[in-house]
């Protein structure tokens, strides 16, 4: 498989932007020096503060798999348990 872009959309509980935000931020670094990272960057909507994108792009889907297996996203859940109202992730693929 080609390249592979995901898009994960993240809702945090209004009472809990700041937490997940914080959560969020750092992921950045250690995810951007793992195996097969194109690019990992977090965006926050403008009109709606609790909900944050990250827009990604990694050589293959195994070694994005393998990213998800990682412990900083498993520290990153038990942060965050209780303050993320929605996560929906979508694995995309350029089209032209």
């Amino acid at each position: 498989m080609s390249q592979l872009t995901i898009v994960a959309n993240i809702t945090a509980r209004a009472d809990k932007i700041d937490l997940v935000k914080a959560e969020l931020l750092k992921l950045i670094e250690v995810t951007r020096a793992e195996e097969g990272c194109i690019n990992y960057d977090l965006h926050q909507n403008n009109t709606n503060p609790a909900h944050f994108m990250f827009y990604e792009n990694w050589q293959s889907r195994e070694l994005w798999q393998a990213h998800m297996g990682n412990q900083h996203l498993a520290d990153y859940v038990a942060a965050t348990e209780g303050a993320v109202v929605e996560f929906v992730v979508s694995e995309m693929t350029l089209v032209n």
